[in-house]
């Protein structure tokens, strides 16, 4: 019997739901993408106990509650610090940082930045449905200029962050978008960020029913979707519309909507998407109405270093120079000097 008890358990998505009552408004996105993190967590063949979920404060912050995993609910904004001195301290485990646009991107974008670009090895998926839903219905840093808000009566003067740009310009190495209702498309570009070693960002489009429904109609209705999205595929051409009859193409930095005749994708009068290249996931990152589709999918994908490896190696340097050191000497110091 003793192989029996060395086996890996299977796990199961029931495996990963938590005995707390999931409280979110009836119809909120939230609901999709925790399901397929349910869905999703056991297919990594990672331990039970080695993953992690840390969130801030929103509504999207709540779903380390809503999963059998470890979690911190942390405060507002700081989830990508707690995240970091957690990978720095066991970078065995599975981090995933769970924010919203308000989270990240107001009080916590000092935090948001500096991960990014020291390529922490977790998973950030900012939830945004482009309000501030858990106080009830305020402009957030994704708001569109011009909409009006229980804090903007008359229209927001502000103009609204692009987080894919953002994390691009950050030098974040996982860098992609999607949308709570297409579930296909979000279980992709969740495994692709899963299995990425680095600082993977996910912006995950998420409809608040309550205050701000429908912000991302056009993209979730079937029946019109294929005309207002570009699906972003590795080496495959830019082509969009539901006959998938045009393309982008760029004259310079400047893009451009070209009608395609058949297998014209293929003749060179539309780019191919490249991930591993940061100019033209930058320029798709502007892409958006009224003169363009949405692009959704991995706008950038490239392996570097870690930040928990390049710190290791200069843990390892300072004591092959010093040797293993004690934390007194350490609290001492080395400079003194004598006062009369």
């Amino acid at each position: 019997m003793s192989h029996l008890r060395d086996a890996p358990v299977r796990l199961t998505r029931k495996d990963f739901a938590s005995d707390q009552e999931v409280r979110w408004c009836p119809g909120c996105g939230d609901y999709a993408i925790l399901a397929q993190l349910q869905k999703l967590l056991p297919e990594l063949g990672i331990p039970r106990e080695n993953f992690v979920f840390i969130s801030g404060i929103g509504c999207s912050s709540r779903l380390p509650y809503y999963l059998e995993t470890y979690g911190l609910h942390g405060i507002h904004g700081r989830a990508p610090a707690i995240a970091t001195g957690l990978a720095l301290a066991r970078p065995e485990l599975s981090i995933w940082v769970i924010t919203g646009d308000g989270d990240a991107l107001a009080i916590g974008g000092n935090h948001f930045v500096h991960a990014l670009r020291r390529n922490v090895n977790f998973k950030v998926l900012l939830f945004n449905n482009r309000i501030y839903g858990l106080t009830k219905g305020q402009v957030s840093p994704t708001s569109p200029l011009g909409a009006r808000t229980k804090s903007t009566p008359l229209g927001s003067v502000d103009r609204p962050f692009n987080p894919p740009a953002l994390a691009l310009s950050a030098g974040a190495t996982f860098v992609a978008r999607s949308l709570d209702a297409d579930q296909d498309h979000l279980a992709q570009v969740l495994r692709q960020a899963a299995r990425h070693r680095g600082t993977a960002f996910v912006e995950i489009y998420q409809n608040c029913v309550t205050f701000n429904d429908g912000a991302f109609a056009l993209l979730a209705d079937r029946e019109v979707r294929d005309e207002h999205r570009l699906l972003l595929e590795d080496g495959r051409p830019l082509v969009f519309g539901a006959r998938r009859d045009r393309g982008i193409r760029f004259d310079g930095a400047r893009p451009v909507v070209v009608r395609l005749g058949e297998g014209d994708a293929g003749n060179g009068q539309c780019a191919v998407h490249d991930a591993r290249d940061p100019g033209l996931a930058y320029l798709l990152s502007q892409l958006g109405p009224p003169d363009f589709p949405v692009p959704l999918g991995v706008f950038r994908k490239v392996e570097a270093p870690t930040y928990e490896e390049l710190n290791a190696g200069v843990a390892r340097e300072a004591r092959r120079l010093h040797g293993a050191g004690r934390l007194a000497t350490l609290l001492a110091g080395t400079t003194t000097w004598e006062i009369e």
